[in-house]
């Protein structure tokens, strides 16, 4: 099963745009605060709470379907960097276990082994 993370850091930055997002707005199951998810290597693992446990595959790819909830919200998900495009719309993972997931739930990082593998857009 498939999962969509996204970082409430991003949906701060969103509402000093003026943008009004809330957790599951844009469409991700879980929202998390305090980690990266964007600089996670692909392969990492996210045990969240008691059970669930999480594997990052990609980055997710902001689409058109955003600018249908708000005018402007997918441009805002996406910042060039030179000649990169930061994709900041979260990330995506596979369930390795499942359990419930409460909000304030621990998230504990486990990265693979090196050398690590950026995420891509998947």
């Amino acid at each position: 099963r498939q999962v969509h993370l996204m970082h409430q850091e991003l949906h701060d930055e969103l509402a000093a745009k003026g943008f009004v997002v809330t957790p599951g707005y844009m469409g991700e199951n879980i929202t998390t605060r305090g980690v990266d998810l964007l600089a996670l290597p692909k392969g990492a693992v996210l045990r969240i709470g008691d059970e669930a446990v999480v594997e990052i595959t990609g980055l997710r790819n902001p689409c058109y379907q955003l600018d249908q909830l708000q005018q402007g919200l997918m441009q805002a998900c996406l910042e060039k960097r030179g000649d990169e495009l930061v994709r900041k719309a979260g990330v995506m993972g596979v369930v390795v276990a499942g359990g419930e997931v409460r909000a304030g739930d621990a998230i504990a990082v486990e990265l693979p082994p090196g050398p690590h593998e950026a995420l891509k857009p998947v």
